[in-house]
Order: C-alpha cells, then sequence, then structure tokens
C-alpha cells in the first residue's frame, strides 16, 4: 500500500469516526426537555380522543384522563409555557392551531386506515392502562409512533453561565 494510499485510509477512518461522533452528539446535544415530552403526552391524549370518538370508546378515554389527570394538566401547562416563549403575544393562536391541526392529521389518519383502525388503535386503552406513573406514560409516548401534525423544534435553551455580563443592544432614539 502506497503512502498516499494509507493517508488517505486514515482520513477517511478519520471522518468516519468524527462525522459518527458527531452525529451521536447532535442527537444528545438537546437532550430531552420538557417541551418534548408534552408534544409527546398531548399527541398521545389527541390520538386517544379521536381513538375514543371514532370507535365508540369513550369510557376508556375517560378513564385514561382520570387517571392521568395531574400528569396531563401538568404536561399541559409546559406546552403553554413552550408557546409562549416561542411565539408569544401570538402563543394561544399557535397553540390553538397545533390542537386543531393535531387532531385533523389524526383523523385523517384513522379514516384512511377504514376499519382496522379501530382494530389498531383501541388496544392502545389497554396499554396506557396498564402504565402506573407519569415516567412510564413519557417512556409510552416516547416509544409510540404517534402521528405530529408538524415537527417543533423542543430543546431548551443553554443555562445562562454566572458572571457573564449581559449583552447591549443599541436601541433606536426618535428623530425630533
Amino acid at each position: 500500500m502506497s503512502r498516499f494510499s494509507r493517508l488517505l485510509a486514515a482520513c477517511a477512518l478519520t471522518a468516519g469516526i468524527l462525522h459518527s461522533s458527531g452525529s451521536s452528539f447532535a442527537a444528545n446535544a438537546c437532550g430531552h426537555s420538557p417541551a418534548h415530552e408534552a408534544f409527546n403526552v398531548q399527541a398521545l391524549k389527541s390520538e386517544l380522543m379521536v381513538t375514543a370518538l371514532s370507535c365508540s370508546a369513550q369510557d376508556k378515554y375517560n378513564s385514561f384522563v382520570a387517571k392521568f389527570r395531574g400528569n396531563l394538566l401538568e404536561e399541559e401547562k409546559k406546552l403553554n409555557t413552550y408557546f409562549r416563549a416561542t411565539y408569544g403575544r401570538n402563543a394561544q393562536r399557535q397553540h390553538d392551531d397545533y390542537i386543531t391541526q393535531l387532531a385533523n392529521v389524526q383523523s385523517e389518519k384513522g379514516l384512511s386506515a377504514g376499519t382496522i383502525f379501530c382494530m389498531q388503535r383501541v388496544p392502545m386503552f389497554d396499554e396506557v392502562n396498564a402504565l402506573s406513573s407519569a415516567a412510564d406514560l413519557a417512556a409510552y409516548t416516547d416509544a409510540k409512533d404517534i402521528t405530529q401534525p408538524a415537527s417543533f423544534e423542543t430543546c431548551a435553551a443553554p443555562a445562562s453561565t454566572k458572571g457573564k455580563r449581559p449583552v447591549r443592544r443599541a436601541t433606536r432614539t426618535a428623530k425630533k
């Protein structure tokens, strides 16, 4: 093997290692943010509601809500925080749009599945009923492939470092 070939192979190997470690770093750089979990739980709640309405399983849905009421309220607070931080004054409108789009996408998925939809989705009620904690519910939502209408950036903002001086922003003064 020539010197050039060995150098080329070493560069390719190094690039491969850097690429694979960089992509795993990128996947872990965000971590597991509160908003990510909140979006997952909201999607599950919506999918179960669509299932309940489509498959006459309202009692099962009501049992789910009663069992996880506290957790569902906490996740709703996290979603509200996310939308306020992301959209400011438009937060409520954006949040409402998300909820509407979520239900629409999941309803369309149910309609396209036809009669098999209920056979596929109603067992989810038994699965969530077997869960015993908010942590179990979060893990369940991570494991399930639940339809979302869009992708949202849910990484938490980086923590501020103490001792750093705030950046001053230039302000415009009104002309007289």
